[in-house]
C-alpha cells in the first residue's frame, strides 16, 4: 500500500535556519559597510556646523600664555558667548591679528594638495597651529586707561592696580616669576579697541610690541573668535580657564560702552544642517 502524501513530507532540515541566519547577518554586515561613507560624511559635515557657529578647538603653538597655557594644549574655543555678552577684562580670546601682526611662529607652508589637505583637517580640528591666530587675555576693553605701571610696577586700569600674581608666568626652575611688563605703554581704547596681553610676558608679542602700528597695539573687536573656556589636552591638564578676581574688582569701570560684536547671519544651507543633522543621526540609530 502507497503511502498517503502527507506521510511522504520530509521535516526541513535544521541546517536551513541556520543557513537563513547566516545570510541575515551577511546582508546587515554588507549594509553596515555601505552606510559607513555616509555616517563618516554626516559626522564631518555636523563637526565642521558646530565649529563654524558653536565650539571651535584650537592648539596652542608658543609658550606665551605659560603657566596657564602651555605649548601643545588644546582648548575649546566658545564663539557664541560674545553674541550674548561684552568681552569683558580678564577673558582668554582668540581672534586674529589685524595686517600689522607677525605671526608668533612659523607654520611651514604645505608643499602639496595631500599636505594641504591634511593641514586643513588638522587646523580645523585643532590639531595643528594656524598663522595668524593668536590666543591672549584681555587686560583693557573700549574706554579703558591702561598704563604700565605704577610705582610698585603694576599695570593700572582706568587707574586701578591689577594684582597679576594669580597668572602671569613663573619659571618652574627658579620660581621667578615675570614683571607686569618691561615696556611701557600709556593707552586709553577707543569703541571697538582691546588691549591684550600674554600671560607669560618676557615672551608674548602683544599689544605691547605693536605699540607702532594704527591702533597703537590694539586689536579691533571684530576680530575676536571667541573665548578659551576650557583645556582639553592633555588629559593630565583639563581644566576651566576663569576670569581671575583681580579684574573683578568694582572700582574698574569705563566711560564707553562696548559695542556688542554682531551675531553672524546663517545661510539657508549651515542653518537647515544644524538643525537636520542631529535628527537625521537621531533617525539613523533608531533604525
Amino acid at each position: 500500500m502507497r503511502p498517503d502524501a502527507e506521510d511522504q513530507h520530509t521535516e526541513p532540515s535544521p541546517e536551513e535556519p541556520e543557513q537563513g541566519k547566516q545570510k541575515d547577518k551577511a546582508k546587515k554586515k554588507g549594509s553596515f559597510w555601505k552606510e559607513l561613507p555616509i555616517l563618516i560624511a554626516v559626522a564631518v559635515i555636523l563637526a565642521l556646523t558646530i565649529k563654524a557657529f558653536a565650539v571651535q578647538a584650537f592648539y596652542i603653538p608658543s609658550g606665551s600664555m605659560e603657566n596657564t597655557l602651555l605649548v601643545g594644549d588644546r582648548v575649546l574655543v566658545n564663539k557664541i558667548v560674545f553674541h550674548t555678552r561684552d568681552v569683558t577684562r580678564g577673558d582668554v580670546i582668540v581672534f586674529k591679528g589685524p595686517p600689522s601682526w607677525q605671526p608668533e611662529v612659523q607654520v611651514s607652508k604645505p608643499g602639496n594638495i595631500f599636505s594641504k589637505a591634511v593641514r586643513w583637517v588638522g587646523t580645523a580640528f585643532g590639531v595643528a597651529p594656524t598663522e595668524k591666530d593668536y590666543i591672549k587675555r584681555v587686560i583693557g576693553v573700549p574706554g579703558d586707561h591702561v598704563k604700565c605701571c605704577d610705582a610698585q610696577g603694576r599695570i593700572t586700569v582706568n587707574g586701578v592696580a591689577l594684582d597679576e600674581q594669580a597668572y602671569i608666568y613663573t619659571d618652574p626652575n627658579d620660581h621667578e616669576q615675570d614683571k607686569p611688563s618691561e615696556s611701557p605703554f600709556d593707552v586709553t581704547l577707543q569703541n571697538g579697541q582691546l588691549w591684550v596681553m600674554g600671560d607669560h610676558r618676557s615672551n608674548s608679542l602683544d599689544s605691547r610690541a605693536h605699540q607702532d602700528g594704527p591702533d597703537n597695539g590694539s586689536i579691533p573687536t571684530k576680530n575676536v573668535i571667541g573665548r578659551a573656556f576650557v583645556k582639553v589636552w592633555p588629559l593630565n591638564r583639563m581644566g576651566t580657564i576663569p576670569i581671575p578676581s583681580t579684574f573683578k574688582q568694582p572700582a574698574l569701570k569705563h566711560s564707553k560702552a562696548l559695542a556688542p560684536l554682531p551675531a553672524p547671519e546663517p545661510g539657508p544651507v549651515p542653518a537647515f544642517a544644524a538643525v537636520m543633522l542631529p535628527l537625521a543621526i537621531g533617525v539613523r540609530f533608531r533604525r
